[in-house]
């Protein structure tokens, strides 16, 4: 008797989850994503009154930042690789476990070289729950139907990267709260996260006898943290142009090399090298650290922005930034429904890239005169772009890749758009920096721009005319960050033109794994 493989997106669907059981799961896979994605932004507005509360250095308030950024970004390959090989319930809920225990550490902190510790740990989880909340959903929801959940979890994301300063500073201008409640707020939400997991979300664990490469793993974390610790310190402790540089970038790029060699060679690779020769993940890949760079790097400095140039309050600074976040709530959510009724999904990456690159635009001709409801219009352009485009280069990898390469692929992804929003703020940061000292040389004479120091001034202590200047100064400076932003938007538009359109899959991520499966066992026989 022949033996044949079940026809293409039909399987055994018995044992999906209902949709009732899907949505009960997803509540506690956003709220575990937006308290994850708070922790890298809330401290924006407290950072200066955790410095002097802890007698921190300039030093330490950068790292405050960098640490967790850093733990997050460069343990995602990993987590993605184990939700290959382990069961997901169990990964996810370990880092929701990891995220508990380092806020927990930073919200007691008794000096700043605990709270760093404890942002690394916020990060290991952090990363975690960034990386598995979408394979989760892959593993669960068939990709037809994904856009309309995959629209509402980049929109979480992007609240929660956006709000965050918002918060931060309602919680530090708050007096019988105060900066500690940034770390301590999300305990108990990612606690419900936990619990609603285990209650409600159910997959089959797929046990599989394999090892974790574990040495490409450590190849590939050194090799990018030494990266972005170098655009981290770039520019702020030494010259672009310096040793320091010259030995920080060969020497990551030297390790990742190994770590390429090694990913060829190792039997369960922790980024599988043969992904990137699918052409939609390898130029998904390129994109997403385009956005990346382009969406962080630009829109993180908007808030000093805010104080600084139209010298606003840190509470009310971040109420300014709501106009990005409806509008990146808003067409997220909208085009995720439209691609789950229709199908159709590559004009979503096209209209949302080239919104991306108006948005840029626009923003690239603020000043400290420019008002607050043309600042909101531009702000709101940018947002939805932002939302058509960001999560949906993910759902196109994930349908392009075997069952058994969801994981991988979502957590490559991942990384590298995490890794170009922290190479993006480093960068542009220091273009700022330069362009904020350069326009006040040019402005003030050499002694005002503090010897090329680029420290943020207090505006209490200024007269009114070098005030003007410098609220003129942070305007135009800010603008051009977005004029550098807006080419690199224009690129990500050019590589999404170039991704071929699929149809979407109807089966889940375990209903294809099973399919595919199947039919290999079917072929041996």
């Amino acid at each position: 008797m022949t033996t044949t493989a079940p026809p293409a997106d039909v399987a055994d669907v018995s044992t999906r989850m209902s949709r009732r059981e899907v949505l009960q799961a997803l509540s506690g896979l956003m709220v575990g994503m937006f308290v994850s994605i708070l922790a890298s932004t809330v401290v924006a507005n407290a950072l200066p009154r955790i410095i002097a509360d802890l007698n921190g250095s300039q030093t330490v308030y950068t790292w405050i930042v960098t640490s967790e950024l850093l733990a997050m970004t460069a343990t995602v390959p990993l987590w993605g690789k184990m939700a290959d090989l382990y069961s997901k319930k169990l990964l996810i809920q370990l880092s929701l476990g990891l995220f508990v225990v380092g806020s927990l550490i930073a919200g007691f902190t008794p000096n700043v070289e605990v709270l760093l510790i404890s942002r690394v740990v916020q990060g290991i989880g952090a990363g975690g729950m960034t990386a598995l909340a979408t394979i989760v959903m892959a593993a669960m929801i068939p990709p037809r139907e994904l856009g309309r959940y995959a629209g509402i979890f980049g929109a979480v994301f992007g609240v929660g990267t956006i709000a965050g300063p918002l918060i931060g500073g309602l919680l530090v201008d708050t007096s019988w709260l105060g900066w500690r409640w940034c770390f301590l707020i999300g305990v108990p939400f990612t606690i419900l996260s936990i619990v609603l997991l285990q209650r409600t979300l159910h997959l089959p664990v797929v046990r599989r006898k394999a090892k974790i490469d574990w040495l490409g793993a450590l190849l590939i974390t050194t090799g990018v943290s030494t990266l972005l610790i170098w655009s981290s310190l770039a520019g702020n402790k030494f010259d672009w142009a310096s040793g320091w540089t010259a030995l920080m970038v060969i020497g990551g790029l030297v390790l990742l090399a190994l770590a390429v060699v090694v990913e060829s060679r190792a039997a369960e690779p922790i980024v599988p090298l043969s992904i990137f020769r699918n052409r939609t993940v390898s130029l998904a890949t390129i994109a997403s650290v385009l956005v990346g760079v382009a969406m962080f790097g630009g829109t993180v400095f908007l808030s000093q922005y805010f104080q600084i140039s139209l010298g606003k309050s840190p509470t009310v600074a971040g109420l300014m930034s709501l106009p990005m976040i409806f509008g990146l709530l808003v067409s997220s959510t909208v085009a995720g429904q439209l691609i789950t009724k229709y199908g159709r999904w590559k004009a979503y990456l096209v209209a949302g890239a080239a919104v991306m690159t108006v948005g840029m635009l626009l923003l690239g001709t603020i000043d400290a005169n420019t008002s607050v409801v043309v600042l909101s219009i531009y702000m709101a352009v940018l947002g939805v772009g932002v939302g058509m485009l960001m999560q949906n280069l993910v759902l196109a990898a994930q349908n392009d890749v075997p069952a058994h390469e969801l994981g991988a692929t979502t957590s490559v992804l991942t990384f590298f758009r995490s890794m170009g929003g922290a190479i993006g703020v480093s960068a542009l940061g220091a273009v700022l920096a330069n362009r904020v000292t350069s326009l006040t040389t040019e402005r003030l004479g050499p002694a005002a721009a503090g010897g090329g120091s680029a420290e943020v001034p207090d505006l209490s202590t200024l007269p009114e005319p070098v005030l003007r200047i410098v609220q003129d100064v942070y305007g135009t400076a800010t603008a051009d960050l977005f004029l550098v932003g807006a080419p690199i938007a224009l690129i990500a538009l050019i590589v999404v033109l170039f991704i071929k359109e699929k149809p979407l899959h109807t089966l889940s991520g375990d209903e294809r794994r099973a399919q595919e499966e199947a039919a290999a066992k079917a072929a041996t026989h």
